[in-house]
C-alpha cells in the first residue's frame, strides 16, 4: 500500500473499527495526519509575526488555529480507527489504546505495539498461526 492508497482507505474506512490494517497503511496515515497537522499549526503564526514584535520573539505560547483544532477533531475518530485495525493485525486487543493515558510512556508503548508485523488469524480453532498471504493487487 502505498501513500495515497492509505489516505483513501482511512478517509473511506472512517469509523471501521473492524478488519485489520497494515503497517504501511497505519504508518502512512500517521504520517499524514501529522504533516497536516504540523502545516496547520504553523500557519497562523506567520501573519501574527508580522503584526506583534512579541511573536518575532517566539511568545506564541498557547496559540492554535482554529483550522488545527478542527482537523485534529476531525481526524480522531480515523485514527482510532486505524489504531485499533492495526493493534488487531499485529495480534493485540483493541485496549491497548489506553495506554495513551500514560503522557509519554504510553506513546512509546503503543509505538512498539503498532510496529509489530502482522500476525495471521488461523481459520479454524485447530490450526496453528502461519504466515500471513501477500495481499492480492
Amino acid at each position: 500500500m502505498h501513500f495515497g492508497q492509505a489516505i483513501t482507505t482511512g478517509f473511506r474506512k472512517y469509523a471501521d473499527f473492524s478488519g485489520r490494517a497494515g503497517r504501511p497503511e497505519f504508518w502512512w496515515w500517521i504520517l499524514f495526519t501529522t504533516i497536516v497537522s504540523t502545516v496547520l499549526n504553523a500557519l497562523p503564526t506567520w501573519p501574527m509575526m508580522l503584526a506583534s514584535p512579541a511573536m518575532m520573539w517566539g511568545d506564541t505560547a498557547g496559540r492554535t488555529s482554529g483550522l488545527a483544532a478542527a482537523w485534529s477533531i476531525a481526524v480522531l475518530l480515523p485514527t482510532l480507527a486505524v489504531a485499533v485495525r492495526r493493534l488487531r493485525d499485529a495480534g493485540f486487543r483493541w485496549g491497548h489504546l489506553f495506554w495513551l493515558l500514560l503522557p509519554l510512556a504510553g506513546l512509546i508503548v503503543l509505538i512498539v505495539l503498532c510496529a509489530q508485523p502482522s500476525v495471521a488469524v488461523p481459520r479454524l480453532a485447530t490450526e496453528k498461526p502461519g504466515p500471513v498471504p501477500a495481499p492480492t493487487p
